[in-house]
């Protein structure tokens, strides 16, 4: 493999596929992305504000548990 056009084509094969690879992954993260978002909008409108009260009621519980202090 000393041939410079051996190693031309290699590296071309090489970067053409981490190309490809690199389209493929970005297309599954943004569909999955549009997934999540769609299934925000399909909760209930008042879902979102329940988690936000119940991480608020954990992040206290933990706080009192790293004072050292009762729940």
């Amino acid at each position: 493999m000393s041939d410079p056009v051996t190693m031309l084509v290699a590296t071309a094969s090489a970067t053409i596929g981490l190309a490809a690879t690199s389209a493929v992954a970005l297309r599954c993260w943004q569909g999955w992305l549009e997934l999540k978002r769609i299934e925000l909008e399909r909760r209930r409108p008042g879902a979102l504000r329940a988690d936000l009260a119940r991480l608020r009621e954990r992040v206290r519980r933990l706080e009192a548990i790293a004072e050292g202090g009762e729940i």
